[in-house]
């Protein structure tokens, strides 16, 4: 965390560089989330200005592509999670609720606490003064929406002792009703009803528990188990999110992978994914990255980004050791 001093000097400093994308990017990119806030603070009290709003009105004017990426990662860098995740669910819905657009909620909505997606929810309706429950509907009912309503609707709080007797048997219900498909379409070897109903009661540390559980007894993850049986539409959409669950560093450090591959590079996915493992934690990411892909997040960002100020950013994240 970072001293009041220390902030003051920060907010001095980001004043000075508000005209220098790469100085600001390499002075934010160290920072951990609260002290990204404590910066906000401390700069809203000194010039009376919102620091994200501040960056993102100086930066967006350049005329390059890279400098608009990067323009809005830091905006949403310096937003409360809230309000950072209300803005990503809104780019999701405006994009008519494709299946990346999906798997960005997903993301929202399986990395926060339950209890805090009603301020996701609020950040949202205060923003862009509409319902994020409303926007993400669509007819007829989409199995990833059937899913997030599921993951809302639980109210249990992360603070609530796990149980390892509750994982067992949610463990062995997710391998009994793998095979039954009762209620859901064709194809599906997957009981629908239990899933959600499952998972509208736990929270998402005890389905963590529960995934980490069903492997222990049966040897392999559920997802493997969804992935050589599964062929209806609901398994798709239910792999991603026991992904997001169960090993969200693995998750994140896949989809940073996958969306810097020199063929395909995506920057929306690329700032999706890094926000995400700011969530995360980037220790935690840069160490599954290195377990996963054998070189360093940092070496594989320089190897597969042209040369830009955005670029330096993402290293600069890659490369620091952030106390959470």
């Amino acid at each position: 965390m970072a001293s009041a001093a220390g902030s003051e000097e920060a907010c001095r400093e980001i004043r000075r560089t508000c005209g220098a994308p790469r100085r600001l990017g390499l002075l934010l990119a160290p920072r951990s989330p609260a002290e990204r806030q404590q910066i906000r603070a401390a700069y809203r009290a000194r010039f009376g200005e919102d620091l994200a709003a501040t960056l993102h009105g100086t930066l967006a004017a350049p005329n390059t592509n890279q400098v608009d990426e990067l323009s809005k990662l830091l905006y949403l860098w310096a937003l409360e999670p809230a309000e950072r995740d209300a803005v990503v669910a809104r780019e999701a819905v405006e994009g008519g609720v494709t299946a990346a657009g999906y798997r960005a909620l997903v993301e929202v909505f399986t990395r926060r606490k339950q209890d805090q997606l009603f301020f996701t929810k609020q950040a949202y309706a205060v923003r862009f003064r509409r319902s994020l429950d409303q926007d993400m509907a669509t007819e007829p009912s989409h199995p990833y929406h059937r899913l997030l309503l599921a993951l809302a609707a639980s109210r249990r709080s992360h603070h609530d002792d796990l149980s390892q007797h509750v994982a067992k048997c949610d463990a062995r219900r997710l391998h009994d009703t793998k095979n039954s498909g009762a209620g859901a379409g064709s194809g599906s070897v997957v009981d629908e009803a239990v899933i959600l109903e499952m998972f509208s009661k736990r929270s998402i540390p005890q389905l963590r528990l529960a995934f980490c559980s069903y492997k222990h007894i049966y040897g392999h993850d559920y997802t493997k188990a969804l992935k050589i049986n599964g062929s209806g539409e609901f398994e798709g959409p239910l792999r991603v999110v026991v992904k997001c669950i169960y090993n969200p560093s693995k998750y994140y450090s896949k989809l940073l992978h996958r969306s810097m591959l020199p063929a395909a590079t995506d920057t929306r996915m690329v700032t999706r994914a890094i926000l995400g493992s700011d969530d995360v934690g980037i220790d935690e990411i840069r160490s599954a990255f290195q377990s996963s892909y054998g070189k360093s997040l940092a070496e594989y960002i320089q190897e597969n980004l042209p040369g830009s100020d955005y670029r330096d950013f993402l290293v600069a994240v890659a490369s620091a050791s952030v106390a959470q």
